[in-house]
């Protein structure tokens, strides 16, 4: 478990028929942190998230500077993790982004970003730095609009049960 797992992702980038692109992480050993930065700057015009730990400032600088460059970045933090003194969200929140606090009375435990409606960056993979050195963690990247619509519905949903 940890750091001291082997690193064996047996099938790290999988190219299905139909053209969808699905590359595997596995933390700490297949570096995940750096696949999702590498896709975040690459946005174009949207990013949004779901995210239930969000404590990583490089991928909070990546928002900020997407935002400045006319990406809109839009997000929803699970509530119970937004006090935390290394949370993002006043960062990112204080820098005027929309960002809010999910809503519902149970815990959104989601971890998701969609990049220009076509990439899907999910798994059970935190935005933390635990996530990348010191849990046992996966991380999928998924090239594909269908999916990526579907998981921008999800956070429309979330969005719209959030509090500003």
């Amino acid at each position: 478990f940890g750091p001291a797992s082997p690193a064996n992702t047996p099938y790290p980038l999988l190219d299905l028929s139909d053209g969808t692109s699905i590359a595997t992480y596995y933390s700490p050993d297949d570096n995940a942190r750096a696949a999702v930065l590498k896709q975040l700057r690459a946005a174009e015009h949207e990013i949004v998230f779901l995210a239930f730990a969000f404590t990583d400032d490089d991928m909070a600088r990546i928002l900020l500077e997407k935002a400045r460059d006319g990406v809109q970045v839009r997000g929803v933090f699970e509530t119970r993790n937004a006090d935390n003194e290394f949370c993002e969200y006043n960062v990112l929140k204080k820098a005027g982004l929309d960002v809010r606090l999910d809503g519902n009375p149970r815990t959104m435990h989601h971890k998701v970003f969609v990049i220009d409606g076509q990439v899907t960056i999910t798994g059970s993979y935190n935005f933390s730095a635990n996530a990348e050195k010191r849990n046992d963690e996966n991380t999928l990247i998924i090239h594909n609009a269908d999916i990526a619509a579907l998981f921008r519905q999800e956070f429309q949903r979330v969005l719209s049960q959030a509090n500003p």
